[in-house]
C-alpha cells in the first residue's frame, strides 16, 4: 500500500481519469454556454425548458444517488475497484452497469436544457464520450476481480437502459 500512495501520481488505478471527469463536470456547469455571446438556443417552447431541465436535474440525481447508496461500503472515487468490494447487480445496478455515471449525464443534460446552452450539450456529449471509455477500462479491471462480471456485462447495459 506504501508504494500506490508514493506513486499515486502514476495514475495506476485510474487517478488521472477521475482528475478528467471533474474538468469536464465543471466545464458542463461552469464553461461557456454559448459561442461569443450569442443568446441561448431559440426554442419554440423556451419556458418549457426550466421545467424539462429540473425534472431531468432531478431524475439523474436520484439515479446517481442510488448508485452511491446502493454500492455502500465498496464506494471509491477512483475507477479502480476497491479491495474486499463485492459486485453489486441489485437495485440501479439492475438498469444500468453504471448508475452514477449514467445519473450524472442526464442531470448534466438536464443543466444543459435548463440553461438552453448548445455548447454545454455539446459538453454533455463529450462527457458522455469520455464516460463511456472511462467505463471500458473500469470494466476490464472489475472483469479481472470478479469471475461473473462477464455474465453481468451480457445482461444489463452499460450506460442507457435498455440500449446502450
Amino acid at each position: 500500500m506504501g508504494d500506490y500512495r508514493e506513486h499515486w501520481w502514476r495514475g495506476a488505478r485510474g487517478e488521472w481519469l477521475v482528475v478528467a471527469q471533474v474538468a469536464l463536470i465543471g466545464l458542463v456547469f461552469f464553461g461557456p454556454r454559448t459561442v461569443f455571446g450569442q443568446p441561448a438556443w431559440s426554442f419554440p417552447f423556451a419556458a418549457v425548458c426550466p421545467i424539462a431541465g429540473g425534472a431531468l436535474m432531478f431524475a439523474g440525481g436520484a439515479l446517481l444517488l442510488a448508485g452511491l447508496v446502493r454500492l455502500g461500503p465498496g464506494l471509491t472515487p477512483l475507477p479502480y475497484p476497491k479491495e474486499g468490494a463485492r459486485l453489486v447487480e441489485t437495485g440501479p445496478f439492475a438498469l444500468v452497469r453504471h448508475p452514477m455515471y449514467s445519473g450524472g449525464l442526464v442531470l448534466a443534460l438536464g443543466w444543459a436544457v435548463y440553461v438552453r446552452g448548445w455548447l454545454t450539450v455539446g459538453y454533455v456529449v463529450v462527457l458522455f464520450l469520455f464516460l463511456d471509455r472511462k467505463s471500458t477500462r473500469e470494466e476490464r479491471w472489475l472483469t479481472d476481480r470478479y469471475p461473473t462480471y462477464g455474465d453481468y456485462q451480457r445482461r444489463v447495459r452499460k450506460l442507457v437502459p435498455f440500449i446502450y
